[in-house]
């Protein structure tokens, strides 16, 4: 069940991450970046002292949210 939760939530941060971010993405990609996002988004809840293993819905959507924005602005980058 984790594994359709990962999806199902980081399908929802990519899109939310693509529509910030102004990018025009597949739905796909949107999928992929949300996942990747939500590690992203982890491990710098983890470092800033916030166990995001133990949050609700929405945090871990935000986090996930804000992973994936930052891999679209470093994408970008290059």
């Amino acid at each position: 069940m984790g594994f359709l939760y990962s999806i199902i939530i980081g399908g929802i941060a990519g899109y939310l991450a693509s529509t910030f971010m102004g990018s025009h993405n597949s739905a796909l990609i949107n999928i992929i970046l949300g996942i990747v996002g939500g590690l992203v988004g982890g491990f710098i809840a983890r470092r800033l002292g916030n166990d995001p293993d133990n949050d609700g819905l929405v945090m871990n959507l935000l986090i996930s949210v804000g992973g994936a924005i930052v891999l679209i602005f470093l994408g970008r980058l290059f």
